[in-house]
């Protein structure tokens, strides 16, 4: 929910040389999109992440693992914030404690390096990346405009930002992922996320879709549309910090991270349903800009045995 320059392992002296730029347009832009989603020290991270020997989370063959790297993250990470930001107290924590206005790439580098290290990392780097985060949490309380008390550490707060970002990359992969999940790798999906969330704090979290889509939902009655919700919205899909030969297909990209998101949260963030138009244009768009992020996105490394 909210995230600190802290929350990532730092690579080891041996994966900290500097990267070697892959030759021609497509590797240009690869590697520019590659740093602005991970940072400048997103390669290092990288060769530590997939480089460093031992035990991990999960297996490779993991259906987090086929997930969390695809390019359908990108839309689906949009839609995780979008919906989000529904719950009062979660947004006005990252509206006081984030400055994603200012900085908006560096809470994308350090929440991507995040999953990546719980997701493919040695277990010790994915359970201190996972300690740096709840050591953030605890610090992190204030009032919302309407005086209610939050505090980040609160296992009910983190378990909906848990199960939106569940739901939503999960149903990203399904519309944009190369390679979908059958209904049994679905459920798989969300009991390796439910490893994640309870090394987060987060108590008795979902673990199949039914369970997760249940969660969800009962969350309805506590969200609502305030005005940093509005904001945010506004400052995700129409006004992102982009050049302007990337605003394009990043509105594309938000059109399509809109879609994924559940009808009751569309209608409560304003957001137009048109199913005619999502099935024959946003749908087709989406999985274009997916797959071109897919041949840009440079392949991870090599683990070392």
């Amino acid at each position: 929910m909210v995230d600190d320059s802290r929350t990532r392992p730092r690579p080891t002296r041996t994966t900290t040389a500097t990267a070697t730029p892959r030759p021609g347009l497509r590797g240009r832009l690869g590697d520019a999109l590659f740093r602005g989603v991970a940072g400048p020290d997103g390669p290092e991270s990288r060769r530590h992440v997939h480089g460093t020997p031992g035990p991990r989370w999960f297996a490779p063959d993991r259906p987090i693992r086929v997930v969390h790297g695809d390019a359908s993250m990108f839309p689906g990470g949009l839609a995780a914030l979008l919906l989000q930001s529904l719950h009062p107290l979660a947004m006005t924590a990252v509206a006081d404690h984030s400055d994603y206005r200012n900085d908006p790439w560096g809470r994308l580098a350090r929440t991507s390096t995040f999953l990546a290290y719980t997701t493919y990392g040695a277990a010790d780097d994915a359970q201190r990346a996972v300690d740096r985060v709840r050591a953030v949490h605890e610090h992190i309380r204030g009032h919302t405009p309407e005086g209610e008390p939050y505090h980040a550490a609160d296992p009910h707060l983190l378990a909906w930002v848990h199960s939106a970002e569940a739901y939503c990359f999960l149903t990203a992969h399904q519309r944009y992922g190369k390679h979908p999940l059958n209904a049994a790798a679905q459920d798989a999906y969300v009991t390796d996320m439910a490893r994640v969330a309870t090394a987060m704090g987060i108590e008795n979290p979902p673990r199949t879709v039914r369970e997760l889509r249940a969660r969800l939902n009962s969350y309805r009655p506590e969200l609502r549309l305030t005005p940093q919700t509005r904001e945010a919205v506004h400052y995700i899909l129409l006004r992102p910090p982009l050049p302007k030969p990337a605003l394009p297909p990043y509105l594309l990209l938000g059109a399509a991270a809109a879609s994924l998101l559940p009808p009751w949260s569309r209608a409560q963030l304003g957001l137009p349903v048109l199913p005619r138009t999502e099935r024959w244009c946003v749908a087709p768009a989406g999985a274009a800009v997916t797959a071109l992020i897919r041949y840009l996105l440079p392949p991870p490394p090599q683990r070392r045995a």
